[in-house]
């Protein structure tokens, strides 16, 4: 889920993190949380993102759904992680990937050392484990990144 060999020839910091903004902007609007709100605070998304995961009927999800499930908490995972943690998306190539790159949250943990994880699999992760829990996944992320202390198991 994490890379702690950073500062690869191959990797790009890109603006990607923008749109993954903006797309949250759009779900937070979507669950009745303004955009000022949820820039404050981004867990001020959490409640309902939960409630509204809670109420899909995963049992009847075509790829489709799955696939816009998987970009949206995609999005709102990278983007707690850099608004509330100074994290920053970073593009590494990856010849083993389908898209010839993966998408990585890069982020200082609290013992200095720089740490990346992949959203998109923290997400697949969830998906997984169902039910998917929208705390878990932010939890097991900043664990990855070393932002919180370590999380007993």
């Amino acid at each position: 889920m994490h890379d702690e060999a950073l500062g690869g020839v191959n990797e790009v910091r890109l603006p990607w993190g923008r749109e993954a903004h903006f797309n949250v902007l759009n779900i937070a609007s979507m669950l009745g949380v303004d955009a000022e709100c949820y820039e404050a605070d981004p867990l001020s998304l959490m409640p309902g993102l939960q409630s509204y995961v809670d109420r899909l009927p995963l049992s009847e999800f075509e790829q489709s759904d799955w696939i816009t499930l998987h970009t949206d908490l995609t999005s709102y995972l990278g983007d707690l992680l850099v608004e509330r943690h100074g994290a920053a998306w970073v593009k590494v190539a990856d010849r083993n990937s389908p898209t010839g790159h993966r998408f990585f949250v890069e982020a200082k943990s609290l013992s200095g050392i720089m740490h990346r994880v992949e959203p998109f699999d923290v997400v697949m992760e969830e998906f997984e484990n169902l039910p998917i829990e929208i705390g878990r996944m932010i939890a097991n992320a900043q664990e990855a990144l070393g932002v919180i202390p370590p999380i007993e198991h």
